[in-house]
């Protein structure tokens, strides 16, 4: 089970990776002004969708390289991994913190954080 204390470690040790709050006040991490994860509060038709399969418990949202990669996560761990009517055709996908280990959550931050830094960035990041 993962935290925002998580989260927050994980996000900020990538290169120029900074926290500032989103536009609507909830947690953000940003990579040259590019929001790579940002908390993500269920709102009330995103209950209506999901109905029972509805997460109690922290989101996080995640920036995908694409939609074709969101579905692949979800498919592979649909406990952890969802998305909403909300998210059709953006690349992203929501976390259910309470159900990720810390290991896997730093895995698909790194991927987050590659969706929106510069290449050159990347290539030394990976490469140290």
């Amino acid at each position: 089970m993962a935290t925002w204390e998580d989260v927050d470690r994980i996000a900020l040790a990538l290169p120029e990776a900074v926290a500032s709050p989103s536009h609507t006040g909830t947690r953000s991490w940003r990579v040259q002004d590019k929001a790579f994860a940002w908390e993500r509060r269920l709102r009330q038709a995103d209950v209506a969708e999901l109905g029972d399969a509805v997460p109690e418990g922290p989101v996080l949202a995640l920036r995908v390289p694409d939609v074709g990669a969101r579905a692949a996560l979800i498919a592979d761990s649909p406990d952890v991994f969802f998305a909403t009517a909300h998210f059709a055709g953006y690349p992203a996908v929501l976390v259910w913190l309470d159900a990720i280990g810390v290991h896997e959550l730093a895995q698909v931050v790194d991927d987050a954080w590659a969706c929106r830094a510069p290449h050159r960035m990347i290539t030394e990041h990976r490469a140290g």
